[in-house]
């Protein structure tokens, strides 16, 4: 597939920059080689070889440009992927020229280049390129180039994956999870799955009030077994839009996996469902840190208290550490108000990890008791109630779907308000 020439973040003229929620699904298990001309490129490539989007991908870096690229290839097979940095029209065109002659069909060529021309761009399409990035090129750059030769563009919105996890436990992330899921799925109408990673002792399967007789263990235990059909059969469906990969919740054996043991479930959820909802069990494991690192979106669930403060900066610090090139990690809190129970204000919270949160879920033992016995939702119990309100704005924040706007007050608000207060 040819894509259309693009330009880096900072801006070209006559192309437009990249959407600031710009979701760039991950790349395959392929070689990518890139031949570099400056330092900078190569730094830049560099970087998007540690990106967590290209973790499955094998990246190489050569300087030397087309000339040693196509020197490589006299005698070397060449990749699924081959970077090539040019300074000027006519390197680029006589380059590819050349390489034609070594290049493998199969391969895809992406070239970076300094010359904004359309008719140049036309003459790359011609000669099959896949891609023409302008530069100078920073790490995003670079990851959604290669990233975007192995997806749709039309698939775009398909695959986010939302991990939310609690910073200690009991402090109601798995609810927190599941209503949020729930007003992803309701209100704002996206095809959902809710992913229960807690296979000993899970609670989705009850909040939703669902017993199916297979779930998320079925597929960990058959890595053989996983594809698309094979998913759908597991999949437990909730409401319209929302659909369920319930865990076991039982002891019969014991849990323990490898860091990767959940890949190919979490690859295939992401080819078919526009959003994936991770409810993260609180552990540190290998494959705990690689599915919140490789989630496209990550709500840390803390309480109001000095523990909860602590694992919450501890989690936020490392996530930011291990996606630079990604949104940063959000937090709410949770179970605020207790009766004579000293808390943490938010302020103090966002002091000490630097980031407010994004919300404050009030106590409300009752209510959350009531809809955890009856297994409902909170905008099932209570649709009008306060906090069925902060559960769609954290849904619309997680989403990208903007916030909830208050509604504009006419002309008359301030008088109106000052009569009532009267």
């Amino acid at each position: 597939m040819i894509s259309y020439a693009r330009q880096n973040s900072e801006g070209q003229p006559g192309v437009a920059p990249p959407a600031a929620d710009d979701h760039i699904a991950p790349a395959p298990r392929v070689s990518v080689q890139a031949f570099c001309e400056t330092v900078e490129t190569a730094a830049a490539v560099q970087s998007a070889g540690e990106d967590r989007r290209l973790n499955k991908a094998h990246l190489k870096i050569q300087m030397g440009g087309m000339a040693a690229a196509i020197e490589a290839y006299r005698s070397a097979p060449t990749p699924n992927v081959i970077m090539l940095e040019a300074d000027s029209r006519s390197d680029i065109l006589a380059g590819l020229d050349q390489l034609a002659t070594v290049c493998d069909p199969g391969s895809r060529v992406v070239v970076i280049g300094r010359v904004n021309d359309v008719t140049l761009y036309r003459e790359l399409v011609r000669r099959g390129i896949s891609d023409y990035v302008i530069a100078p090129v920073n790490t995003l750059d670079v990851v959604r180039s290669i990233c975007n030769l192995f997806s749709a563009p039309e698939a775009k919105s398909v695959g986010r994956i939302i991990a939310v996890v609690g910073a200690k436990g009991g402090v109601g992330a798995s609810t927190i999870a599941h209503n949020v899921a729930w007003a992803i799925a309701r209100d704002l109408a996206m095809d959902s799955v809710v992913a229960d990673l807690d296979l000993a002792f899970g609670t989705a399967g009850l909040d939703y009030n669902q017993d199916p007789p297979q779930g998320i263990a079925d597929a960990v235990f058959s890595p053989d077994r996983i594809d698309t059909a094979f998913i759908d059969r597991l999949l437990s469906k909730c409401t319209d839009h929302l659909s369920l990969l319930a865990a076991p919740a039982t002891l019969e054996r014991v849990y323990d996996f490898g860091a990767d043991a959940f890949d190919a479930i979490f690859d295939t959820l992401r080819t078919t469902m526009p959003c994936i909802v991770l409810d993260v069990p609180h552990q540190w494991s290998g494959w705990t840190k690689r599915a919140l690192v490789g989630a496209d979106d990550i709500l840390i669930v803390a309480a109001p208290d000095l523990a909860n403060l602590r694992n919450t900066k501890n989690i936020f610090d490392l996530l930011k550490s291990a996606r630079p090139n990604d949104r940063m990690p959000l937090y709410c809190l949770n179970q605020v108000g207790v009766p004579k129970r000293p808390e943490i204000n938010a302020g103090e919270f966002a002091k000490a990890i630097e980031s407010q949160p994004i919300a404050a879920v009030p106590f409300e033992p009752q209510m959350f008791g009531s809809a955890a016995n009856n297994g409902q939702m909170i905008a099932e119990i209570s649709a009008n109630h306060r906090t069925t309100e902060i559960f769609l704005q954290i849904a619309q924040r997680l989403t990208g779907r903007g916030e909830t706007k208050k509604p504009r007050g006419g002309f008359l608000s301030p008088l109106i308000e000052k009569l009532r207060a009267k």
